[in-house]
């Protein structure tokens, strides 16, 4: 088992999930002056830039706030001791009062740089921002949908339907395969020269974690593993995945490259930890599989 969190996961919010069930939670949010709320607008966050970028906060005194509809709002939890709200603003929203040194922000490039904490709380908002984005009709008969439990479900409008939506994940695994001595990885074309990666991809409908992995390395590699071991996993919010990371052990062979991979192959220990190959950024699970391998995490 991973030792510690992954990146975008841990006890960062305390989420009193009861709070939702609350039907004057935004009039008490609003009426807490301590309440911090996080804006995003489209996939992109309101942060503070520089070297070390962070979130930028706005009271419920800020213009956007008042301005907003009931609709917009989610009740994130507490962080940082404090009420957080997730207020959503229109895409079309551009004229904004900002605070100094702010502005709209992608997470997936400002990952390496912020702290742990914080890019798990914009993680969060942001899976559920572009979940409500994508869950504005009803899915069964297409009338409107109106937010419930304080942004964490969404009701379709029609009293002859009435279904109730909650946000959904797309799991996928993700495996560093060894035969005891060599790591499988492989590569995707896109990816800059050099880089290699565990293997992954998407659980199919009807299929176990563990047969996911089976499958993806057979499709990807023409390598048979023979055992799996959970190891921990991850939020990934690019844009709604859960990403379950297993070490697994397979019977050395040829590589028969397959799926999406430009190319895939065994390596030493030494290769990977020596430099011969780019490995994943540090905040990935891929990485952490990969170090554990090789007796970086304790």
């Amino acid at each position: 088992m991973l030792a510690r969190p992954t990146f975008f996961s841990g006890a960062y919010l305390d989420r009193r999930t009861e709070a939702r069930e609350q039907t004057d939670w935004l009039d008490s949010a609003l009426a807490d002056p301590h309440t911090q709320f996080l804006l995003v607008r489209d996939s992109t966050q309101l942060m503070f830039g520089g070297p070390e970028p962070r979130i930028a906060f706005v009271s419920g005194r800020h213009p956007a706030v008042a301005a907003a509809e009931a609709r917009q709002f989610v009740l994130l939890g507490w962080f940082r001791q404090r009420r957080c709200v997730l207020l959503m603003l229109a895409p079309e929203w551009q004229d904004i009062d900002l605070p100094e040194g702010a502005g709209f922000q992608e997470l997936r490039a400002l990952s390496p740089q912020l702290a742990p904490e914080e890019a798990g709380l914009v993680a969060c908002a942001r899976a559920l921002s572009i979940w409500r984005g994508r869950q504005r009709y009803c899915g069964v008969c297409g009338a409107p949908t109106m937010p419930s439990r304080a942004g964490h479900s969404v009701v379709c409008t029609d009293k002859g339907c009435g279904h109730e939506f909650f946000p959904r994940l797309e799991p996928a695994i993700i495996v560093l395969v060894t035969d005891g001595t060599h790591a499988l990885l492989g590569r995707q074309i896109t990816w800059e020269p050099g880089r290699y990666s565990t293997i992954a991809g998407f659980v199919e409908p009807g299929e176990s974690l563990e047969d996911a992995v089976r499958r993806e390395v057979m499709e990807e590699t023409g390598i048979q593993v023979l055992s799996t071991c959970y190891d921990g996993s991850q939020p990934w919010p690019f844009p709604a995945s859960l990403i379950v990371g297993f070490q697994a052990v397979a019977a050395s062979g040829t590589v028969r490259v397959g799926g999406e991979l430009e190319d895939a192959r065994w390596f030493t220990r030494a290769e990977v930890g020596g430099g011969a190959v780019r490995l994943p950024p540090a905040y990935t699970i891929s990485r952490r599989l990969i170090d554990a391998w090789l007796g970086a995490v304790p």
